[in-house]
């Protein structure tokens, strides 16, 4: 009698696909930098970029699948990123080189715009070279795109401040050393920021599961119920919400190079794709546009931009990745290309750091000097 067992091995792609080469042994070569955009950087520039693909296509190609799979991070990576020197943000000083991820352009970012020198010497340091993680925690259950509205609420007491509120999608949350948490002061009713310990009594953050993209990514869900924080452990220059002005800016920013690194990477593994696979050879001229689609301002920039920069790489490299996704065919869908992968990782990009229509009403204010996005009030039930 045959026997059927679900727990039997899977093939390994390698095997069960020798047409092509999957992305998870080996990255594609760079070819999607149509317009050499890299002989605009520096050479110590180009020494980082060197540096950090080499490490991540020896250490984190093999296993990313797997991670991304399992929806765990790999921890063991960060000291091999930490290493590299390159998490800082904008910040200049402090061991701080060049700019990186939300842990460095939102936490460290605002850390060093809005703390005292004390806090900046006791923080940064341990920050830029990921012997300590931060998070950044303004988005709440009720308030995502009108994040102005947060309703976590910090009160003064004797030598510190108690926090009361709930916080969601907070990215590093679950293994971050410290949260820099946005509260509205229960007296001046601005928003303040405060530097919460990970082990700080009354603190609870749990992980965010079944992500359907940016699974590695741990986002999480933050109680705070009367979580005491020392006065000096407040942020002295953040006294509103337009303090989160500048962070979200450099966020978003990064946000957009984040989709067009995504695509140009797609594009880099379709190319050899295609090329590797004979039958579909004449599919080659239909990835020819991404290259284009790629390309980005190189004038003038200013914190204003921050909203086209992200609109229109969504828009665009949107479409480039649902293609890539295409052109592999039923290879597509798995995980050995990353095609898959950036395919569902793109989808998050729609809603972070304020939906596509929140940046498209930001821009439409730049334009016009009018927000169109203020609260309103129901004059009636719904009839629904």
């Amino acid at each position: 009698m045959t026997t059927h067992s679900s727990k039997s091995q899977a093939l390994h792609i390698s095997l069960a696909f020798p047409q092509a080469t999957p992305a998870t042994s080996k990255f594609p070569p760079c070819v999607s930098d149509y317009y050499q955009f890299d002989d605009l950087l520096t050479a110590e520039e180009q020494d980082i970029q060197k540096k950090v693909r080499e490490c991540v296509e020896k250490e984190l190609a093999p296993i990313m699948a797997q991670y991304w799979e399992k929806a765990e991070f790999p921890f063991h990576f960060i000291p091999k990123l930490g290493a590299l020197n390159i998490a800082a943000g904008t910040i200049k000083g402090y061991g701080c080189p060049v700019p990186y991820w939300c842990h460095s352009s939102l936490a460290m970012l605002t850390i060093a715009l809005s703390g005292t020198e004390a806090q900046k010497q006791k923080y940064l340091p341990s920050l830029a070279q990921l012997n300590t993680m931060a998070s950044w925690a303004l988005t709440e259950p009720n308030y995502g795109s009108d994040a102005s509205s947060l309703k976590t609420n910090a009160t003064k007491v004797e030598g510190g401040w108690i926090l009361e509120g709930q916080k969601r999608w907070i990215g590093n949350s679950t293994f971050a050393d410290v949260l820099v948490v946005m509260a509205r002061n229960a007296t001046t009713k601005q928003i303040n920021a405060f530097i919460v310990k990970k082990d700080a009594p009354g603190l609870t953050v749990t992980k965010i599961e079944n992500k359907i993209g940016l699974r590695m990514l741990q986002n999480g869900d933050i109680l705070l119920k009367k979580v005491f924080v020392p006065d000096e452990d407040r942020l002295p220059g953040f006294n509103s919400f337009q303090d989160t002005n500048i962070p979200l800016s450099v966020s978003r920013v990064m946000v957009a190079w984040q989709t067009i690194g995504i695509s140009m990477g797609v594009y880099d593994m379709c190319h050899r794709y295609v090329m590797e696979r004979e039958t579909i050879w004449s599919t080659v001229g239909s990835i020819s546009d991404n290259p284009a689609e790629t390309c980005s301002n190189a004038g003038k920039y200013s914190s204003n931009d921050s909203p086209w920069e992200r609109l229109g790489s969504l828009r665009r490299l949107g479409k480039q990745v649902a293609l890539g996704r295409e052109l592999l065919g039923g290879n597509g869908i798995v995980t050995d290309f990353l095609v898959g992968k950036a395919f569902c990782d793109f989808e998050p990009f729609h809603t972070g750091e304020g939906s596509y229509d929140i940046n498209n009403l930001i821009a439409g204010r730049e334009i016009t000097g009018f927000a169109s996005f203020k609260p309103t009030t129901l004059t009636q039930q719904s009839r629904l």
